[in-house]
């Protein structure tokens, strides 16, 4: 992606190396489930009980690597390309775009949503209107997920904005509200609709960031690559050997990679309603 030197997003809030509330007690088995329930937007607040707060004396200033800054630096230009292309779409729709918080730390943090380590990977709380990211997940999306490349990364940031998208639409709140009124089984159904269409929105502004001249050869199969890498079935596999689709709150590896090349082709919201379709 042809990102240095251009405008980095000033919706950046760094909380690195200030700590935050940790999760007590699951283990492994504990985290495997967060991340499959909430990598990629899921709701941290409804997984993260019985958390224990610890305290910590004023931390010293963050002091970040060369990665770190570049890294971050990357994510602060993502960030505003998303914020243009929205803001244009809805501007077209006779919409006002906000702009979300990016919220980088290091470890855990807290955020409206509730507490969340690290491991639970990026996540958006519809709360708070906030991005949340360790940006180690960098090197994990590249050596535990086998997706490496920039616009891997681009596309996790694009499908948390497709969160954001989606709460000021007024969709994620229609969703949440089906919680206490359904099982778990047939509220899933929902959540896995919910994550496609964010992916779809991704694609979407993936498609104005190629018509803009930001895109490097190869960067779509970057991120389809990374949609697959990151799939319910995929991580489930991955975490335990086989698969429990009634259990699925993201979607399959190619429902996920179907939605972001929709999107991708489409380039618009019309054809992103996954809640009203047989095609999943």
């Amino acid at each position: 992606m042809r990102w240095e030197g251009r405008r980095g997003s000033t919706n950046i809030e760094d909380r690195r190396g200030r700590g935050g509330t940790m999760i007590a007690g699951g283990g492994i088995g504990g985290l495997i489930l967060l991340l499959v329930f909430t990598f990629l937007g899921g709701d941290p607040g409804s997984l993260l009980q019985g958390v224990q707060s610890q305290g910590y004396d004023s931390p010293p200033p963050y002091e970040e690597t060369a990665k770190e800054k570049r890294l971050s630096e990357f994510v602060s230009v993502v960030l505003a390309d998303t914020e243009d292309v929205w803001s244009e779409i809805f501007k077209e729709k006779g919409f006002v775009y906000k702009n979300p918080t990016l919220v980088l730390y290091s470890g855990s943090v807290q955020s409206a949503c509730g507490a969340a380590s690290s491991a639970v990977g990026p996540f958006y709380c519809p709360s708070d209107q906030k991005l949340y990211i360790d940006l180690s997940f960098y090197d994990e999306l590249q050596q535990k997920f086998n997706a490496p490349g920039d616009f891997a990364m681009a596309y996790v940031i694009a499908h948390e904005v497709g969160h954001h998208v989606q709460k000021l639409l007024g969709t994620s709140d229609k969703v949440a509200a089906l919680r206490q009124r359904l099982s778990e089984k047939e509220y899933n159904i929902y959540s896995v609709r919910l994550e496609l269409q964010a992916d779809y929105y991704a694609g979407v502004w993936a498609n104005h960031a190629e018509s803009l001249n930001l895109l490097d050869e190869g960067d779509i199969e970057e991120a389809i690559n990374a949609a697959s890498a990151v799939g319910d079935d995929t991580l489930q596999k991955r975490a335990q050997g086989y698969v429990v689709p009634e259990s699925f709150t993201h979607g399959t590896s190619e429902q996920r990679m179907h939605w972001f090349k929709k999107g991708y082709q489409s380039g618009t919201l019309e054809e992103g309603d996954t809640f009203n379709t047989s095609e999943l």
